[in-house]
């Protein structure tokens, strides 16, 4: 499916190539279930939130209609305090409620921005409360599945080129549109690898694909791992022994 653009992006960037070999085969599709207004709709939701806290909410949000994004008319309809009871903030509803408005009024035309080039759909969904540039690049890539998206504003893009490059800092936006120029009209693709070359080194940088999606594993919960779990242990061991040399010096003490 991504045969020719990793072609490209092999020629065009070494150090890409490199990256490319060590994270393997290229796994990056579009999610097309649902519709427009449910894409941007969860966007919202997960905002700054950890993906399984954002699933929990999401799935609350989605139950109050029978297990599915409302409409923007039902969602206007819906009081704050029913939205509040499912876990949204105040600003979230806020922002989710103009994009409603905007859609209704035919503001942003949801049903229509696969149809709009990328600087419009961009222009689109920038218009609503809280749907920023970052955001609308998201949409591009994951659900319109553009394949010529830069998103320099990305921290995990940044990080991943400060490594793979050799770079003392974070590049600036400049730099990451000047470095990014090579892998154009595949940046999508480029972009992806960055993401998961954070994975592979076992770096924090979670690919926005599984912050907005509430996979498997915001389905079971959070687990720690085993090395958080047993320094909890070793620190409930040292506090069960501090407390018993409490217990001890306090009864010595009585005794005389």
């Amino acid at each position: 499916m991504h045969r020719q653009a990793l072609r490209h992006l092999r020629s065009a960037d070494p150090v890409l190539a490199r990256i490319i070999d060590r994270v393997g085969p290229c796994r990056l599709r579009a999610d097309t279930s649902g519709s427009h207004f449910d894409a941007v709709i969860r966007s919202i939701v997960y905002q700054q939130l950890s993906g399984s806290a954002a699933f929990t909410i999401f799935t609350r949000f989605r139950d109050l209609y029978g297990g599915r994004t409302p409409t923007p008319e039902e969602l206007l309809a819906t009081p704050d305090e029913t939205l509040r009871g499912v876990g949204l903030s105040r600003q979230k509803i806020a922002y989710m409620r103009d994009l409603a408005d905007r859609v209704v009024r035919a503001d942003v035309p949801i049903h229509a921005l696969h149809e709009l080039d990328d600087e419009a759909v961009v222009a689109a969904l920038t218009r609503v409360k809280g749907v920023g540039e970052w955001t609308a690049q998201m949409f591009l890539l994951f659900r319109l599945g553009r394949p010529n998206v830069l998103p320099v504003l990305d921290l995990g893009v940044r990080k991943a080129i400060q490594r793979a490059y050799g770079m003392r800092k974070l590049p600036s936006l400049e730099r990451v549109r000047k470095i990014g120029a090579a892998w154009s009209p595949y940046c999508s693709v480029a972009v992806w690898y960055l993401w998961r070359s954070l994975e592979v080194d076992g770096l924090s940088g979670t690919p926005p694909e599984k912050r907005q999606s509430g996979g498997a594993a915001a389905k079971r919960g959070t687990k720690r791992p085993a090395r958080s779990r047993a320094a909890a242990a070793s620190r409930s061991t040292r506090a069960r022994g501090t407390a018993a040399k409490s217990r001890s010096a306090r009864g010595r003490r009585r005794a005389r």
